[in-house]
């Protein structure tokens, strides 16, 4: 429904919440009556958030078209800008008379600058400035320790999270939404989606992307509701392995904000007590674990807001990484000999995501096994995830690398091929991204230089030609690892 501009309009600025359910922002907006404009504001220059990587452009070009088609059901649209937001969004303000702006908080360093600049701008203007809380159960200073101060374990963080109580129920899409009929000289302000470049053109590398995504927040709900019924029985003893159903695959809606930690939450532990799924205790646990592992990730980011660029632990500062781009790019292809990380890192490029056990393995193995920068690492990732976080991507490197709290010890060092002959037992993950290994079996898939010439040779491996040997040796790269490991903490 479109109104006159008789009554001032209210700005409902979309950032990392690109649904209409459970949004507080949108909700509290509608809910004051005035007629919306609803803004995304794409932004670049001096000071702005981290730009996303290739994969996660590509999805926020499908989210904001499900956005503006969802606003459009309603009888409004999704209104695109582009700049410095606070300049951006405080110019819009002044040219509709705007008598309030809504938003959801951010926790990066530069997004909480922005937003400060912003206040500061629309008080000067008389116009309202409000903020709620739609990305995470609990904000990162809500949450700490006995003494006043904030976490740097995860377990004791998560029971402490857990002892404030389950989060509020979901809020259902606004029943009623009203929009500000904008003047032409107004809408001349903004872009077309095209404009802003997000989705490949040449070369286009998104089609294994789009085969594998939806990315609106129907297709959010669809992903949700496929794991209630299909991915939560059995989770806790399936999620590390690669050809089990138990994976939710939500972390890119999440990512989005195309649905929320709270719908998420609420339908899991509903899921449990229902007939729909024979999920067990542990089950639900585990998962609810998971989510509170991206909270304690926003928790450090808060404390630390440089996490991509810096080790927590200032120790490993001294840690003597090598320097190898040979070795970098192989990995980055999927070319390094061994089966695992290949398979990883080739269905990365392919779908824009990677099965979390093999993250782990894939972040050890460049860290530990080429004894390269974990920032080296983090950066690809940052690039070709369509669900790369702020706070998640950095963390969680961080821990592989023991850079990071309640990280892995550096002495840790996975071994590919015990991890791939555990949690991909039948070689069907190695098989479905490493094809050229297909016909092997699985008694040596994860580790085909051992496989005997007759064998090679039926499975048409021809190793050094059509697949690679192995670009270290796993016995030596592990005592490097540990070297370099003793000479950081002498």
């Amino acid at each position: 429904m479109t109104v006159s501009d008789v009554s001032p309009p209210a700005i409902m600025w979309f950032r990392n919440d690109l649904r209409l359910a459970d949004n507080p922002a949108l909700h509290a907006a509608a809910a004051s009556a005035r007629p919306l404009i609803c803004v995304y504001v794409h932004e670049d220059g001096p000071g702005a958030p981290r730009p996303p990587g290739g994969a996660a452009r590509w999805w926020l070009h499908g989210a904001l078209a499900g956005l503006d088609r969802a606003l459009a059901n309603r009888g409004g649209a999704l209104h695109l800008l582009r700049g410095p937001a606070e300049e951006a969004i405080a110019a819009l303000a002044t040219a509709v008379g705007a008598a309030a702006v809504y938003r959801c908080r951010r926790y990066d360093e530069p997004g909480r600058a922005i937003d400060a600049r912003l206040d500061a701008l629309l008080e000067a203007r008389g116009v309202a400035s409000l903020d709620f809380s739609g990305t995470l159960l609990h904000e990162p200073w809500a949450v700490e320790n006995r003494s006043g101060q904030p976490f740097r374990v995860f377990t004791p963080f998560w029971r402490a999270s857990r002892q404030r109580g389950a989060p509020g129920q979901p809020l259902r899409p606004p029943e009623r939404l009203s929009f500000f009929a904008l003047p032409e000289e107004t809408r001349r302000r903004f872009v077309g989606l095209g404009d802003l470049g997000l989705e490949p053109a040449k070369p286009d590398w998104a089609g294994g992307l789009r085969t594998a995504w939806r990315r609106d927040e129907d297709g959010a709900a669809a992903c949700l509701d496929t794991f209630l019924d299909h991915g939560l029985e059995g989770y806790a003893g399936g999620r590390d392995h690669m050809a089990s159903a138990a994976i939710s695959r939500l972390s890119p809606y999440l990512r989005f904000g195309q649905v929320s930690v709270r719908q998420v939450w609420h339908a899991v532990t509903a899921a449990r007590l229902s007939e729909r799924s024979r999920a067990s205790e542990g089950d639900v646990e585990k998962f609810l674990a998971e989510l509170g592992w991206r909270e304690f990730a926003y928790h450090l980011l808060h404390q630390a807001p440089d996490l991509a660029r810096r080790n927590l632990q200032p120790r490993f500062d001294a840690m003597r990484w090598r320097s190898d781009e040979r070795a970098l790019r192989a990995w980055q292809r999927g070319e390094t000999g061994y089966p695992l990380v290949d398979a990883g890192m080739r269905q990365l490029w392919a779908t824009g995501w990677m099965h979390n056990r093999v993250r782990m393995v894939t972040a050890s193995f460049l860290a530990k096994h080429l004894l390269l920068d974990w920032r080296e690492g983090e950066a690809w990732f940052w690039d070709t995830l369509v669900d790369a976080d702020v706070a998640s991507n950095p963390v969680n490197w961080q821990w592989v690398a023991g850079s990071g709290a309640d990280a892995a010890p550096y002495f840790r060092v996975l071994n590919p091929i015990l991890q791939g002959e555990k949690f991909d037992a039948g070689g069907d993950y190695v098989r479905r991204w490493v094809p050229e290994l297909a016909c092997l079996p699985a008694a040596v898939i994860h580790r085909p230089w051992t496989a005997g010439k007759e064998q090679l040779a039926a499975a048409g491996v021809a190793l050094g030609e059509t697949y690679p040997l192995p670009i270290v040796a796993h016995e030596f790269a592990r005592e490097r690892a540990l070297a370099a490991w003793r000479d950081m903490r002498a």
